[in-house]
């Protein structure tokens, strides 16, 4: 159902930007407390858990679960993550970056399934769907470094999280761009 204050293009393009903000502060943060054990366990945490509730607003704003399975199953993949992430921080870095790495893949793909969907309703779609492959990419390669020898930490997640921060803030830049062009005209 669509809200009544956003339309779905507005909506679009304050979601893009909003998720581009908490990938940056969650970056920074990451870089801040990498050498924290506590902060650390809490920010590989919450990266998940924050995906999950944003693709579930965002279905919400955009005719809800039931028309975005690609962003239902984001989101019970998200919420698993998070609690298999608990999990792994008990055990393992390494398995911490291998449950990241699935994940990635995992939401990756999503996200590539759900900006495709889009892209003949809103356009900008191409980074979405660029960024949702290079998730997956990124994914292989963290499963690869998870049974490497040196100890991962929260900084072998952090340019995953910053590559994403970058293809949203352009998903909402292009987005405002298209919506200033259209009004002119």
């Amino acid at each position: 159902m669509q809200s009544h204050f956003w339309t779905q293009s507005t909506w679009l393009r304050f979601y893009y930007l909003g998720r581009a903000v908490f990938s940056i502060a969650w970056v920074a943060a990451a870089v801040l407390f990498s050498g924290q054990a506590g902060p650390a366990a809490f920010l590989l945490v919450i990266y998940p858990a924050w995906d999950g509730v944003a693709n579930l607003a965002d279905a919400r704003v955009n005719g809800g679960l039931i028309a975005n399975p690609s962003q239902a199953l984001n989101v019970a993949v998200s919420a698993i993550t998070t609690v298999v992430v608990i999990v792994a921080i008990g055990h393992s870095s390494y398995a911490v970056l291998a449950v990241f790495g699935v994940w990635a893949i995992l939401a990756g793909v999503l996200q590539l399934v759900t900006g495709a969907k889009r892209w003949r309703d809103y356009g900008a779609q191409w980074a979405m769907i660029l960024s949702g492959a290079q998730s997956a990419l990124a994914g292989g390669y963290m499963i690869s470094r998870s049974i490497g020898t040196v100890a991962p930490t929260i900084l072998d997640v952090a340019p995953y999280a910053g590559f994403g921060a970058f293809y949203f803030l352009l998903s909402a830049i292009w987005l405002v761009a298209r919506a200033h062009r259209s009004a002119r005209a």
